[in-house]
C-alpha cells in the first residue's frame, strides 16, 4: 500500500546483489501510513535500511532518519533539497542522520552520518548481512 512496486523490486535486488542479503525465505510487504504513495528516490535507502532491520530483527534507533537514492550498483545518490529535509527532521526530533556521502556540508540539529554505499549505510546503522 503506497510503496511503488517496480521500485521495491529493484531495492530488493541490489540488497541481494550488493549487500548480500538473502531474500529467498521471506515474503516481502512494504506499506506506508496514512495512505500516502511513496514514489520519493529520497526514500530508497531508509526503506533498505527497514527492510534489512526486519529480516535481522535488528532495531533501527528511534532517533535515526535515513535519506538518499540507491543506485542499482549500491551506490548512495545525493537527493534535492537534503538541508530542508534535514531541518525538518531534527524539529520533529530526529537525533540522527545517514545521508549520502556526495551531500554538501549542513549545519543542522543532528548528527550527520555519510555513507557512499549501501553497505556503508547498513554498517551506520548497526545492521550486518550475509556479505
Amino acid at each position: 500500500q503506497g510503496v511503488d512496486q517496480g521500485r521495491l523490486s529493484m531495492l530488493l535486488a541490489v540488497l541481494e546483489r550488493r549487500a548480500r542479503v538473502s531474500l529467498a525465505a521471506h515474503e516481502v510487504y512494504a506499506s506506508v501510513v496514512g495512505g500516502v504513495k511513496l514514489s520519493e528516490p529520497a526514500a530508497d535507502l531508509g526503506l533498505c535500511l527497514a527492510l534489512v532491520s526486519a529480516i535481522t530483527n535488528v532495531p533501527l534507533p528511534a532517533d535515526l532518519v535515513v535519506i538518499g537514492e540507491v543506485g542499482l550498483a549500491g551506490e548512495v545518490r545525493q537527493v534535492g533539497h537534503l538541508g530542508q529535509r534535514l531541518n525538518e527532521a531534527a524539529r520533529l526530533g530526529f537525533s540522527q542522520a545517514i545521508v549520502p556521502a556526495s551531500a554538501p556540508d549542513i549545519n543542522v540539529g543532528c548528527t550527520i552520518r555519510r555513507a557512499s554505499t549501501l553497505n556503508e549505510a547498513l554498517a551506520l546503522a548497526g545492521l550486518t548481512t550475509n556479505g
